[in-house]
């Protein structure tokens, strides 16, 4: 199963701050599109376990700054499974520019329904083998 994903992802104008660099703002947003492209590469998709009435909803973001992006830098994120619970999914982010680590961070996803309730994560999504027990 593949717990491992990377993407490339290229700082657009709109992205970076008054000193020309990524905002950091715009790291949640480029670890979200790593989950997601991870997800599709396993074969899933967020649209679907939607439909179905249940939700990955982020309830920890932990982000380190290393080293500043700049507008038009081609940047590589590899996203990663670090562990499964009966009801969460954790991640962990590096984002790198010609192999130097910009950022590394590590996010918690709950499993919800439409009302909030915390629900077992699907099978659907075809998680690894737990680390430890919750």
């Amino acid at each position: 199963m593949l717990t491992e994903h990377t993407i490339e992802i290229r700082v657009r104008y709109c992205e970076t701050d008054a000193m020309g660099f990524l905002h950091h703002g715009n790291f949640a947003n480029y670890y979200e599109m790593g989950r997601t492209e991870l997800l599709r590469a396993q074969g899933g998709n967020y649209r679907e376990i939607e439909e179905s009435g249940l939700f990955l909803v982020v309830v920890r973001l932990d982000c380190r700054f290393h080293s500043p992006a700049k507008y038009d830098d081609l940047l590589a994120l590899t996203t990663r499974v670090d562990r499964v619970t009966p009801v969460k999914i954790e991640h962990a982010y590096e984002l790198r520019r010609d192999g130097l680590l910009l950022a590394s961070a590590k996010s918690t996803l709950a499993c919800v329904d439409r009302e909030g309730r915390i629900q077992r994560v699907p099978e659907s999504l075809g998680t690894p083998p737990r680390k430890s027990s919750e």
